[in-house]
């Protein structure tokens, strides 16, 4: 310690610029402890200021930030303090340019991912890009702002499209109503095409309210305008819709060659075959199984305890739906992954329900069997960024072939399957057979058309050259004859053993004799590396093979429609709803 001198002054001045003193004892000045000025804590020092500055900066925040003295750095230089937006991570206010950027992205975020516009209202929003942008005064955009971007979003993706559709030379659609939470009626509308570069494109055209009744003449003139709004209408070749009545009445007053939708007839034919089959009952008690457990959160509870023990995921049961497609396959499925954990979990409950028997559970083996090849087909056809509608014959074909009696099935087996052979025949008499045909004949893949019988190939091929010689542009211009000792002269130096080599008999055969491709393969790839070789035919298949098999696109739509138009937004405008709709799917389509 050191005895305190009166003449000394500035001996009491401790470290950090005075906020703190050293102690004074009995006297004397104590340096190895010092006191805070501003709240009289005492700390140990030994030369370092660490601890010090750190209490400051904790409890004393303002004071730290008004001293505006000049410290010596380590070195013995003299240093600035830091300032206030070094000290509190602030860079300035966001520009204008880059705030016009984030209300962009909010508008790109919001149709996107459907998000309600209402999103730029929240405050944690906000303050999450404030900590972002390191700008504590950056404000949301209000809500007007972001629907006007939007909608200028909107006008430059439908500019965008008009564009593509433009230049198509054969576009398809499909159509298909929704009835949205409000209780309202849209009719949604999907185009698809190739374009030059083989390409396929697949996007919404519109998600148009209905007011009008749905008689066959309101929906062919609801499907006329929207082709009309979009100028297709003279480029349109197929329409795919379900095989309700409505439609089908409609689809008889328009142009447009009718595509039944092939997933709905498939699936049509699994509903009424399982409604008289010897899998009822099983069905039925498998149903109560599942009810047991869907609605009784403790007997789930336990169940998962089960699948735990036998190393299993903790998976829910699955309850069919009749309006689902596949629900019935996906409700066997999981049922006889978990056989053991149902049966466990029921063996220790006390309950009146009845557990399957080994015969039942061998029909729910039979049945997963018997639909899988359903679910295999409708879910390659309803693709829609790849070719389906060469796959439907092939792919029926495959149907009908797995249908076929085996001398190992049981009788309730034998019943299904002549039921579903029977049906789905029945129900193949309303498909477009002569434009499937061409179709399967143009992919690479199935021109063979193994899929077809003898008798009817030579007739597809046929009518291949009928459209070929229908095609425009292939009339020569008029010009003055030729005098006849030219015309011997070529004909003498022609290396063509048939007149009809260069038409359309050889342009068919040159196809025919290229080599199939693996099932693997893309067509429109294919095409792309052989459009030179067989110009007349590429531009049949631009426009056979563009078109899709089912109506499922639609039911995409409507997905993405139920999740904007939700029971906190059912007030949507019928003009936002399309807006929103159709920008999600064309910038995922994008994407």
């Amino acid at each position: 310690m050191e005895e305190l001198d009166e003449a000394d002054e500035n001996i009491l001045v401790g470290p950090l610029q005075g906020k703190f003193c050293f102690k004074i004892q009995e006297g004397r000045v104590d340096k190895s402890a010092v006191i805070c000025k501003l709240c009289n804590k005492e700390f140990a020092y030994h030369r370092s200021v660490s601890s010090l500055k750190y209490h400051l900066n904790a409890k004393h925040v303002a004071a730290s930030l008004a001293d505006t003295s000049v410290e010596a750095s380590p070195t013995g230089r003299k240093t600035k303090q830091p300032t206030l937006h070094q000290l509190t991570g602030f860079k300035g206010r966001v520009s204008k340019t880059k705030a016009d950027k984030m209300t962009n992205a909010l508008a790109y975020w919001a149709a996107l991912d459907c998000r309600p516009i209402a999103v730029v209202e929240d405050k944690g929003l906000e303050k999450i890009l404030q900590i972002a942008l390191s700008d504590p005064t950056y404000e949301l955009p209000c809500r007007k702002t972001v629907t006007k971007r939007v909608q200028q979003l909107y006008d430059s993706e439908k500019g965008e499209k008009e564009n593509l559709l433009k230049k198509a030379e054969c576009v398809a659609i499909t159509g298909d109503h929704w009835t949205s939470v409000s209780n309202a009626n849209y009719l949604g509308v999907t185009a698809h095409f190739i374009d030059n570069k083989w390409r396929l494109h697949s996007f919404a055209l519109t998600i148009k309210k209905i007011t009008t009744r749905h008689f066959a003449e309101n929906v062919a003139e609801d499907f006329e305008s929207v082709t009309e709004a979009w100028e297709i209408t003279q480029k349109v070749t197929t329409i795919g819709t379900d095989s309700a009545r409505t439609m089908i009445a409609a689809m008889t007053q328009l142009t447009f060659q009718h595509m039944p939708c092939i997933a709905h007839m498939v699936q049509r034919t699994i509903t009424v075959c399982l409604s008289d089959s010897g899998f009822t009952a099983t069905l039925a008690r498998c149903r109560k199984i599942v009810g047991h457990f869907k609605h009784s959160p403790s007997n789930t509870e336990e169940l998962h305890n089960e699948q735990t023990q036998l190393g299993q995921d903790n998976e829910p049961l699955i309850q069919d739906v009749p309006t689902r497609w596949n629900s019935t396959l996906l409700m066997v499925s999981r049922l006889l992954k978990n056989q053991d954990a149902v049966k466990a979990t029921l063996a220790k409950q006390k309950h009146k329900l009845t557990m399957l028997n080994a015969a039942e559970w061998d029909r729910l083996q039979r049945l997963e069997t018997l639909l899988s090849p359903c679910r295999d087909v409708t879910e390659l056809l309803g693709g829609e960024n790849y070719v389906s509608c060469s796959v439907v014959l092939p792919a029926l074909r495959h149907l009908t072939r797995t249908m076929k009696a085996s001398d190992d099935d049981p009788a309730y087996v034998v019943k299904f399957k002549a039921a579903f052979e029977k049906d789905l025949s029945q129900r193949e008499d309303a498909l477009n057979h002569r434009f499937l045909q061409v179709a399967t004949a143009l992919d690479p893949r199935f021109k063979d058309l193994k899929c077809l019988p003898r008798g009817e190939r030579g007739e597809v091929w046929t009518s291949i050259e009928a459209l070929v010689q229908q095609q425009p542009g292939r009339a020569t211009p008029e010009c003055t004859e030729e005098p006849a000792w030219k015309r011997s002269l070529l004909l003498y130096n022609s290396d063509s053993e048939s007149e009809d080599e260069d038409g359309p008999k050889g342009a068919v055969a040159r196809y025919k004799a290229e080599p199939t491709i693996s099932e693997r393969d893309c067509p429109l790839q294919w095409w792309s590396t052989h459009e030179r070789a067989h110009p007349q035919l590429s531009v049949l298949a631009r426009k056979y093979l563009g078109s899709p098999a089912t109506s499922v696109p639609c039911e995409r739509l409507f997905s993405l429609a139920g999740n904007i138009v939700q029971k906190k937004r059912a007030a949507l405008s019928s003009e936002n709803v399309n807006r929103l709709v159709c920008l999600s799917n064309w910038l995922k389509e994008r994407k």
